[in-house]
């Protein structure tokens, strides 16, 4: 594993956040400073999470940062669910957004396996 880049879950939850943004386009503007604002918190906290701590110096380290990468994923799974009952998205959207978070999550379960076997 030479960068962060060359990782699968960051990859896929760099992806994520960037359809998160264009999702948020959609969403009522008195929701703009509220919970647009707290989606784009919680999906961007995954992937520069991922980041920061394959940039820390020991394996330690970084599985504290997948783990904060994991319950940011968690919040924006809360989020996705709130917008979907408040009837601001589509169930089909939210489909495609659960099916994209359960992926990223499965992700990062294995990659936190992984790291705390070494």
């Amino acid at each position: 594993m030479n960068s962060w880049k060359d990782l699968e879950v960051w990859k896929n939850s760099h992806q994520l956040v960037l359809k998160i943004y264009i999702l948020i386009t959609k969403l009522p503007d008195n929701e703009k400073y509220a919970l647009c604002d707290q989606l784009k918190r919680s999906a961007y906290s995954i992937p520069s999470n991922i980041v920061e701590g394959h940039s820390k110096a020991t394996t330690k380290d970084f599985l504290k940062y997948l783990y904060i990468a994991r319950a940011s994923l968690e919040e924006l799974r809360y989020f996705l669910i709130l917008i979907k009952d408040l009837e601001y998205i589509k169930l089909h959207t939210y489909t495609y957004f659960e099916d994209k978070t359960t992926i990223i999550s499965k992700q990062l379960n294995s990659l936190i396996k992984s790291l705390k076997v070494q």
